[in-house]
């Protein structure tokens, strides 16, 4: 009995299950329809790596060249739709990439050209003096380098066979030579022989008058200075042309510089060079510059720039370290602008012989030459165009190409990227041939942030002059 009231129990659950379902299906209210939610279409989004701006995603994800998450780029505004170099920077974004800007000016530039160098001899006061016979040095003078000695000082007495056969002939001809033509032929030929032979012409005029033969031949300085080489020695047998003494002489020395390839553009000949020494700190020495290198040295990159110093005191020594600066105003045309030099003629060989007029030099009779023939503007300061010139600063270098970003004057924080043709450095300044005018603000600071965001967002940039959207 118990088992069949739990059976009619269950009957009864599942009727009532069957017969809610049923009421519900044919109850007559219509199911409720799908109704799709108003979504609003969101803009597309460019994704792109910051390391690698080249890679364009249309979502989110890694860079597949560095791994680095990417990062959305930020949509061109319309006045920058048409203008893929130009970018426009809020205020804070300003301060945070610390924007800053300078004009475009039109000026003449002080360049100063820093070199280092060492003394050096002067090679044109420089004697050797060697015998033009063999023979044997008996005696020396000059027994030491370094010794001090005057023109026309004695340096050494050496003793030569063939020197005493030929003073023998010269007396031989002084006796024969009774006015007949011949005999006087043959004296002169022998008296030349001698002056040939180094000896002077009072040492002739000597041996004729005392006719006695002189056994030792003495050398004499040519020239004052300083024996700076001593090769001879007391005893010593040396043939023709043996170098026996080198004597230099110090009032005048050479400077020699080494001078970048970079700067090369702002030395001229004559121009003045100041320096100092290590020895005399403090103190400041003049020359010229007399001489520039026409190679370059491969391995330093330089050029040998030599200077003409005057040294009556001796006080610079050849060997000594100097440390030169030259200053140099530079014109639009790239020349060297020198007011005292305008209409002036100068000597190619020595600078210190400037003239009004054409004519030759003092010193060694060559033609001299305008001043504008040695890369000196034909004009002075006053009436030279200045060049135009922006801080060293602003422009982007890649090696190929300068790139410069002008702040545009109608957009408040408007940047735009623009590449121009430099000229060479002038200080802290670059020199411009072409891409900008005079009186536009260039930026000065912040340039490569600015270039970085041009970049980030696919735009033509520094590195990327077509662009980085692939």
């Amino acid at each position: 009995m118990k088992k069949k009231m739990v059976w009619v129990g269950i009957l009864a659950l599942i009727a009532g299950f069957l017969a809610g379902r049923s009421c519900g299906r044919h109850s007559g209210e219509p199911a409720p329809a799908y109704e799709p939610s108003n979504v609003v279409e969101q803009k597309a989004e460019i994704w792109t790596c910051s390391m690698h701006p080249q890679i364009r995603q249309p979502k989110p994800g890694q860079c597949p060249i560095c791994g680095m998450d990417l990062i959305p780029v930020e949509q061109d505004s319309a006045a920058e739709a048409g203008q893929p170099r130009q970018l426009t920077l809020s205020p804070a974004a300003r301060q945070l990439a610390e924007v800053a800007v300078a004009p475009v000016e039109r000026r003449f530039v002080a360049v100063e050209i820093r070199m280092v160098g060492k003394v050096q001899f002067d090679e044109t006061r420089l004697a050797y003096i060697s015998p033009r016979v063999p023979g044997r040095i008996d005696r020396l003078y000059a027994n030491y380098a370094g010794m001090p000695v005057k023109t026309g000082d004695h340096l050494a007495d050496m003793y030569s066979p063939d020197l005493v056969s030929a003073q023998q002939e010269l007396l031989q001809a002084v006796k024969a030579s009774g006015g007949a033509a011949d005999s006087a032929s043959l004296l002169d030929a022998t008296r030349e022989r001698l002056r040939l032979w180094g000896l002077t012409a009072e040492q002739i005029a000597e041996i004729e008058h005392s006719g006695r033969v002189r056994d030792h031949v003495t050398f004499y300085a040519p020239i004052g200075g300083i024996v700076v080489e001593k090769e001879a020695r007391e005893g010593q047998y040396v043939e023709t042309g043996t170098r026996l003494f080198t004597v230099a002489d110090l009032t005048r020395v050479w400077v020699v510089l080494d001078a970048y390839e970079s700067n090369l553009s702002w030395l001229r000949y004559a121009q003045e060079v100041e320096f100092q020494a290590e020895a005399y700190p403090g103190e400041t020495f003049k020359g010229v510059i007399v001489f520039i290198d026409p190679l370059l040295d491969p391995t330093t990159r330089t050029v040998k720039v030599r200077v003409n110093v005057p040294n009556a005191d001796g006080r610079l020594k050849p060997g000594m370290f100097v440390r030169a600066v030259v200053h140099a105003t530079v014109n639009a045309e790239g020349q060297v602008v020198r007011s005292d030099l305008k209409g002036k003629w100068i000597s190619p060989m020595h600078p210190e012989i400037v003239k009004d007029g054409p004519g030759t030099c003092d010193v060694c009779g060559m033609p001299l030459v305008p001043a504008e023939d040695l890369g000196y503007a034909s004009t002075d300061e006053a009436a030279a165009v200045p060049p135009l010139v922006i801080p060293a600063s602003a422009p982007l270098l890649t090696g190929k190409r300068a790139v410069v970003y002008v702040a545009l004057p109608l957009r408040e924080g408007a940047y735009e990227g623009r590449e121009v043709v430099l000229g060479p450095r002038a200080g802290d300044t670059f020199i411009v041939r072409e891409g900008l005018q005079e009186g536009e603000q260039v930026v000065i600071n912040g340039a490569f942030k600015i270039d970085s965001s041009l970049q980030i967002q696919g735009k033509p940039s520094m590195m990327a002059p077509e662009g980085g959207d692939r």
